[in-house]
């Protein structure tokens, strides 16, 4: 009875409170990555700011709903592989899955937008390093997300 009494005396919290909270925090995480690898692949030049924002630009519209639906499946796939797992232990891998794989597919939009696909090798000489450089930041903050975020987040958008 007190478990419903909380759940009735939790505030409710508006739609468009919701998606402010998901957008600056989706905002922050992909601007930074961006950020990384932008400076990676094309260093702090001139153009910087409107090479990062087209890089930002897409990454948002594009990467962040397939890490969503990549982080749902990876749920899905851990309670099935792993039914009887520790909660931690699913959270730790959903982080760091979401990590190289979030990274991998950023690194390589931006990488692809600053630099194009000229050739495979320059592609890939571009990609590492930006890959490399964010992936300590990128594995902190999925590590995070999954940790300490997202089950705070989950409460918050079911009330």
């Amino acid at each position: 009875m007190s478990d419903t009494v909380i759940k009735m005396n939790a505030p409710k919290h508006p739609l468009y409170q919701k998606i402010l909270i998901l957008a600056c925090l989706i905002s922050f995480v992909i601007g930074s990555l961006t950020g990384i690898m932008t400076y990676m692949n094309v260093g702090f030049r001139e153009s910087f700011w409107i090479d990062w924002f087209s890089s930002f630009a897409i990454a948002a519209l594009v990467m962040a709903p397939i890490g969503l639906v990549f982080m749902s499946l990876i749920g899905k796939f851990l309670k099935w592989a792993l039914p009887n797992g520790h909660k931690i232990l699913h959270q730790i891998i959903t982080g760091v899955c979401m990590a190289l794989f979030m990274e991998s597919i950023l690194a390589a939009s931006t990488t692809v937008n600053l630099i194009g696909f000229t050739s495979s090798a320059a592609f890939v000489s571009a990609w590492l390093p930006a890959f490399t450089a964010a992936l300590p930041f990128g594995l902190f903050m999925a590590l995070m997300m999954s940790l300490v975020l997202k089950p705070k987040l989950e409460k918050f958008m079911a009330s």
